[in-house]
């Protein structure tokens, strides 16, 4: 164990002593774990706090219940409650061993062993737990040396972490961008290159998730340059090119210089090849939403002369699919960045005021009209009147 104590900021959000008192934090059944602790040692944001107790879910809702804290049993199969704080959701899990895994799934007996439940985990960095009154770290295999040290390494064997769950290869590289330092531990790399076939047996959902939170770091170029190189998605995602993560890296540093935050589904769009079809079959696969689908069909569809006339762009295709489709062809953006397209002042009724019957000529003049009217850089009502007029004499 390492004589190491958490700081006081970030983890400690309010409602937390509370929910601490009626867990028996005081008497050591309930502390903090994983992210919360890892993170604080790390100086990173805390996003989730999270709690493992020894106590059984139906002692966790009574417990809570009693002092009038919401509780919603959210997984209860496998130990799991949340607690419902005015400063957000605390996930409540039973320690606990896995009894049977088939690598999507575990089947699992309750305990009041933390080393055991702590061995149930996938790095030494996210089997770190913490007194919520004393912050006192608990780390069971030398998690904080290797997060000092940038060292993304699996617990025990890593060939069995990984057949436990086989989410944890995607998981590992995704540590390894947040938090390594120089090479990737070499046995954990070697295990999750000769187990990259397990990905197959995870549902689609699972693996868009993993890897949209790996894109969503700040540059994640290096470390999918690595998972090309060592074939890790080609199992799954057999459409990423080798070369993606040079282009991938081309964004990164377009979305820096254009002052635009990163966005993850944009940096899918530039690993995938710019061919709408296979773009759309990747989206499919991957059970993403039908907006989703649509924006990275929209980037598929880039053209090397989108950069001519960028606000043209972003009036007919729309503004986010502008910004993305400049940003990955690697035309300057400044125009538009905070511009928004204005509505076209004119309607069929201005058309049929000019004489013709109502129809389908009325669309079709009534779009030659919006072209000349783009054309010209968007003037105002008086121009656009004009450009009608020009058009119907034409």
């Amino acid at each position: 164990m390492a004589d190491v104590t958490l700081p006081e900021s970030g983890w400690r959000i309010a409602g937390l002593d509370q929910l601490g008192a009626a867990l028996g934090a005081g008497e050591g059944l309930t502390r903090l774990v994983g992210g919360a602790v890892r993170d604080s040692l790390a100086g990173q944001p805390v996003k989730d706090v999270d709690l493992a107790t020894k106590l059984t879910p139906q002692d966790v809702i009574a417990r809570l219940e009693a002092p009038g804290i919401k509780v919603v049993p959210t997984g209860l199969a496998h130990g799991t409650v949340t607690a419902i704080l005015a400063s957000g959701p605390v996930e409540i899990t039973t320690l606990r061993r896995d009894v049977e895994t088939d690598g999507r799934r575990a089947n699992i007996i309750f305990s009041e062993d933390w080393e055991e439940d702590a061995w149930r985990r996938d790095f030494t960095i996210n089997a770190l737990y913490a007194d919520l009154i004393t912050g006192e770290v608990f780390d069971y295999f030398g998690g904080i040396g290797d997060l000092n040290a940038g060292i993304v390494r699996f617990i025990g064997d890593a060939f069995q972490r990984i057949a436990e769950d086989h989410l944890r290869i995607l998981r590992f590289f995704r540590f390894q961008a947040r938090f390594g330092k120089g090479a990737p531990n070499l046995d954990s790399l070697s295990a999750c290159r000769y187990r990259a076939n397990d990905l197959m047996a995870l549902s689609r959902e699972r693996i868009a998730d993993e890897l949209l939170k790996l894109l969503d770091l700040p540059d994640p170029s290096v470390i999918i340059a690595l998972m090309l190189d060592e074939g890790i998605l080609k199992p799954v995602l057999p459409e990423i090119p080798l070369h993606a993560s040079l282009d991938l890296a081309n964004l990164v540093s377009a979305e820096v210089e254009a002052g635009i935050a990163p966005d993850k589904l944009r940096r899918l769009g530039s690993v995938l090849p710019a061919e709408v079809e296979t773009v759309t079959a990747v989206a499919t696969r991957l059970k993403l939403s039908n907006a989703s689908r649509k924006r990275l069909a929209a980037m598929a569809a880039r053209d090397a002369l989108d950069g001519d006339d960028p606000r043209a762009l972003a009036y007919w295709t729309g503004h986010v699919a502008a910004l993305d489709r400049l940003l990955l062809g690697g035309s300057d953006v400044s125009t538009i960045r905070d511009w928004l397209p204005p509505s076209f002042p004119l309607t069929g009724g201005d058309i049929v005021k000019r004489g013709v019957k109502p129809g389908p000529q009325v669309a079709a003049l009534l779009k030659q009209v919006e072209a000349r009217w783009v054309e010209e850089g968007f003037p105002g009502r008086l121009r656009a009147d004009k450009i009608a007029d020009e058009v119907m004499r034409a």
